[in-house]
Parts: C-alpha cells; structure tokens; sequence
C-alpha cells in the first residue's frame, strides 16, 4: 500500500505540477523603442526648437510694456507720408542716423535715451506741429531717421550686421527710459561737437532759458574731426552772402573795423557781430556763411576772409562727440547724460 502511494504522488508530480512550473515566464520590463541615430538627432532639434520658443517667448515678456507712446506717427518730409512705427523700431532709425556706430555703447545709449525724451516732448508739446503726425525725419526740425534697410547699405558690408545689432542693443537695453526735470520730459537737444564747452539755451532761439540746459566743458573732443573747421570767402563773396538777407548792408573793406565781433556769449561764441553797417547775431550770421559753429573767429588775407571754427552743431544739450569721450573715460549712460543736462533724472515714461 506504501509502495502504491508513493507512486500516485509520483505520477501527479511529474504529469501536473512539473509542466505547470514550466509555463511560468520572469515578469519583463517594460520594452522601450530603440531611436535611431537620425531619430534621436531630430527628437534633440525638436526640444531645442522648444527651449529657444521658451526663450523667445521670454524675451518678448521682458520688453519694455509701454502704456503710452507706444506707436510713434512719422512724418516722412521727402514723401508727405506719415507712417506708424514702434517707438523703439522708430528709435532705431535715429540713433543710427544721429551717431556713429563705431562710438562706445554707453554713448549710444546716452543717444537712445536722449532721442526717446525728445521724442515723447514732442509728442507732448508740439501737438500740430505735423499734422496728423508726431515728428518727422528731417533733422533740421526734428531729428534725422534712416530706415534699416538705407543704413545697412550705407556701412561696409563686413561691418553693417554687428553695427545695426550694436545699435538696436542701446536702444533696447534703455527702453523705456527718459530724460525729465521736475517730472516732466526735457526739451533733450543734442549736437555733434561743442568744441571743449556747451551754450547755453539763453544764448540761443530768441533766449529760452531751459533750467537744464546750462553751459558745461567737456574734455577730449578735440580729437574729433568735427572739433575745427575752416571757411574760407572772398571779400566779394561774403558782402554778397550778407546781401542776400540784407540788401542794404555797405562794407568798406579799407575800414579797420569793417568786420567787427561785438559780443560773445558766456560760453566764448559769438552773439553779435558786424558787417559793415549791420549788426546781426552769431547764430544767423552762422546760418548764412554756412559755418558749423557759431564758435569762430576770422582773419583777413589779402583778398580772403578765414573764418576759423571751434565744434559743429548748435552746441546746446548733448555733445556726441564729448559723449564718446566721456564714454571711453568709464562713464555709463546715465553719468554722460546727467554731465550735459542739469538737475535731470533718468525715469521710466510710464511714471508719467
């Protein structure tokens, strides 16, 4: 009976339970595909186009939010059309026709952050003064604009790319900022070469005393090409310049003092002066012999009359000749600004 047992047991082991065992397989994990080369190369450029939208979208969050005098209406003088521009876009155009883009960065900051203060004062005190418009691109009213397409141009082509991105960073890295005085934006003037010292606004446009627009020195602008000049008439030739305004005017060349300098302005140019038998001021006997400063002074030679020139430009506000200069003693933009406008803070336009 023993015998009989052990062999059932025997039969149920080796024909029931053994196979069962056999059937029974490892749990697995879970299979992952296999990428190919090509495949994971583009499943890396996908997440890299992903990371640089991230990025760009960043970016375009951290622009300057302005709440005003976002879009800027732009008189074109040559075509009578007014276009509607970004004003940081418009900016672009005005700094890189205002200044060299070889001057340092901080200076052209200094020149972005200048040209969006005149700017928004024009927006806010010269309402008509272009109808239907905010500014235009003429710089003997407003200030110069060039579109990017005429700069790039106009560089060398080796040097117009890392030129136009110079540019655009000192506009973009200041957006927003503007130049005020008691809370309001400056009437910012600028021009070239003040020629060692600014004028004062007193002393210029019929005597508009700007309490930030003081005379200053500045050092290192006489190594600029702007700094002297040199024009250079006939005796004939000037009395006719001078007739052209004042038909009038008699100059007796054989007379001692038949060109007489009258007055000067606290910061050395000319205020008034005399031709023959007319006085007239510095700033339009500039206007009419095509000087570039009213910072001169004359001699006679023979036949000639030299008429030898200090600086370029009307010489009130910013020098960006002397912002360079500033710039590349260490100053930043704010130091270069603070330099030429008197009692001024630099603010955002939207505190306005």
């Amino acid at each position: 009976m023993k015998n009989f047992l052990i062999y059932i047991l025997g039969f149920i082991i080796l024909f029931f339970i053994f196979p069962a065992l056999c059937t029974i397989t490892p749990k697995q994990a879970t299979a992952q595909p296999i990428i190919s080369k090509e495949e994971n190369s583009t499943v890396e450029q996908e997440n890299n186009q992903n990371v640089e939208t991230v990025q760009n979208e960043s970016e375009v969050e951290q622009k300057y939010p302005y709440q005003k005098y976002e879009t800027i209406r732009l008189f074109h003088a040559d075509t009578s059309q007014i276009e509607e521009l970004n004003i940081d876009e418009y900016l672009y155009g005005v700094v890189s026709s205002e200044m060299p883009a070889n001057f340092e960065l901080e200076a052209l900051k200094a020149q972005a952050v200048v040209a969006r203060t005149y700017t928004i004062y024009q927006c806010i005190n010269n309402v008509g003064k272009h109808e239907n418009a905010d500014i235009c691109d003429d710089s003997t009213c407003c200030q110069a604009w060039i579109t990017k397409e005429d700069r790039m141009a106009r560089w060398d082509a080796n040097e117009a790319e890392n030129n136009w991105n110079k540019i655009v960073e000192a506009v973009d890295s200041t957006s927003g900022k503007i130049i005020t005085y008691n809370g309001a934006p400056i009437n910012a003037f600028f021009h070239s070469n003040s020629g060692g010292v600014t004028e004062s606004s007193l002393n210029i446009w019929g005597g508009i005393d700007y309490p930030y627009l003081k005379s200053v020195e500045t050092a290192g602008e006489d190594g600029y090409t702007q700094y002297a000049s040199e024009a250079t008439f006939t005796k004939e030739e000037l009395l006719n310049k001078i007739k052209e305004t004042y038909p009038d005017c008699v100059m007796d060349y054989s007379q001692e003092n038949c060109i007489q300098i009258l007055e000067y302005t606290t910061s050395g140019r000319v205020k008034t002066i005399k031709f023959g038998n007319k006085e007239i001021a510095g700033t339009e006997a500039r206007t009419l012999m095509g000087l570039r400063s009213t910072n001169f002074s004359f001699s006679i030679d023979g036949d000639n009359i030299i008429f030898s020139v200090t600086g370029y430009g009307h010489g009130v506000g910013m020098s960006q000749t002397g912002a360079d200069s500033l710039a590349k003693s260490g100053s930043n933009y704010e130091e270069i600004i603070k330099h030429f406008y008197t009692g001024v803070e630099i603010t955002e336009v939207n505190s306005l």
